[in-house]
């Protein structure tokens, strides 16, 4: 038989204590395909630095929705630097909770603007991606799922 063992105080503050973004969406199947893209890019370690940072994290289907073989073709390593502004373009600076959200132009860390619309409480970036679940807390910032890949301005992906 197991001998549980607690300290009174202890188990419920560790099992608060979201892991940093990488982890938390490593840890979350519809992520998969956006983990594959951050490590092939090299920038787990920046995300998983001290931030705060607020990640627009687009789920399978919304990697799955890009035309065909282009996911492929970002995770080779001569697309590298265009597969770290994608990503990039998804992630803002600080902590940015779904209550905090305005519309507006909002500067990613890529350097372009993501454009922020709210309509009856539901938020879009660039009219084209629809933030589906919010507020899914990390040690070191946010994360918000979306239905659609956002790319920066400028970027040909037809090019690659």
């Amino acid at each position: 038989a197991a001998v549980e063992t607690t300290v009174e105080g202890t188990e419920t503050t560790m099992a608060a204590e979201a892991g940093d973004i990488v982890a938390v969406a490593a840890a979350n199947p519809d992520f998969s395909t956006l983990v594959a893209a951050v490590t092939a890019a090299g920038l787990v370690e920046t995300l998983q630095g001290a931030g705060p940072f607020t990640v627009f994290a687009p789920n399978n289907a919304a990697f799955e929705a890009l035309p065909a073989g282009l996911v492929d073709k970002l995770l080779l390593p001569e697309n590298k630097e265009t597969l770290v502004k994608i990503l990039t373009y998804h992630v803002v600076s600080g902590k940015v909770m779904a209550a905090d959200v305005a519309a507006g132009d909002v500067p990613s860390v890529e350097g372009s603007n993501i454009t922020v619309t709210v309509d009856a409480g539901k938020v879009m970036l660039n009219g084209s991606s629809n933030v589906i679940a919010t507020d899914v807390a990390a040690s070191n910032g946010v994360i918000h799922d979306i239905d659609a890949v956002i790319l920066p301005p400028g970027l040909d992906v037809a090019a690659l």
